[in-house]
């Protein structure tokens, strides 16, 4: 099995904005570790071109994610400097993107191989509202976990609003109302993400150490949908609106 070749491929479709068919159909043999080898290839590439790693995206955390992509664990992507974007984005630089309403936490310290929630708890130096843009580059969304993972966790780009300090937040009640265009569209409560969004966070500490990575001071961590993705269209403005954090907006070009 050549990964490097199963890489390039998904690096063209990001490239010419052109999604391909699953890999695990080119290649039916690909296995979960092949996948993340696949993912780490791609972002190798990246981090050679000059882009820096700024944290990592927990994907597929809440139920009506894992139903709506067919899968029943969650993966992990990673963020790099170019994904956080002002508010704006341009929806042909992207494949066939969607948006997720998530709780995104910065860490003030290093966590441990073996996190807590409770660790990540006390780590944790802001908590901002925020918008994930997932991308695919597998065409019509058509995902195994094998594909989801090699495909940097279908990561697009990001955005945060406004940081609040964690002190008397309860993450796990926090609502969300997501608007388009003036119309809720969806709602989401922070429990979707593994229960509580630091229960998300110590799942990605303890599957880094896998891979002899550290989740360190410092790291944004996207902490997963909180309801099912939903489309955008070029004139879309979208609105998350969360309990204790504020909202946060993203308009479509």
């Amino acid at each position: 099995m050549n990964l490097a070749e199963a890489a390039a491929r998904l690096w063209e479709a990001t490239r010419t904005r052109v999604p391909i068919e699953p890999l695990t159909l080119t290649y039916p043999e690909l296995t979960v570790d092949d996948a993340w080898r696949i993912q780490a290839i791609n972002v190798d590439l990246l981090r050679h071109d000059g882009r820096v790693v700024n944290g990592y995206k927990v994907g597929l955390t809440s139920a009506a994610m894992q139903q709506q992509m067919g899968v029943d664990e969650p993966d992990f992507g990673v963020l790099l400097d170019h994904m956080l974007l002002p508010g704006v984005m341009t929806a042909d630089e992207f494949v066939q993107p969607r948006i997720e309403a998530e709780i995104a936490l910065v860490l003030g310290a290093d966590l441990p191989a073996d996190a807590t929630a409770a660790d990540v708890l006390a780590a944790t130096a802001q908590v901002f509202p925020s918008i994930e843009i997932i991308d695919s580059r597998i065409a019509n969304w058509k995902l195994s976990l094998v594909d989801t993972v090699a495909d940097n966790a279908s990561s697009g780009a990001y955005v945060l609003g406004p940081a609040s300090p964690l002190t008397g937040l309860d993450l796990a009640a926090v609502e969300v109302a997501v608007t388009v265009n003036g119309e809720v569209v969806d709602r989401g409560l922070g429990a979707a993400a593994l229960g509580h969004p630091a229960d998300a966070a110590a799942w990605l500490a303890r599957r880094l150490a896998g891979f002899g990575k550290t989740l360190t001071a410092g790291s944004v961590v996207m902490t997963g949908s909180l309801h099912a993705s939903l489309p955008v269209t070029p004139g879309d403005r979208v609105t998350a609106s969360f309990t204790d954090l504020g909202d946060v907006t993203l308009d479509v070009r």
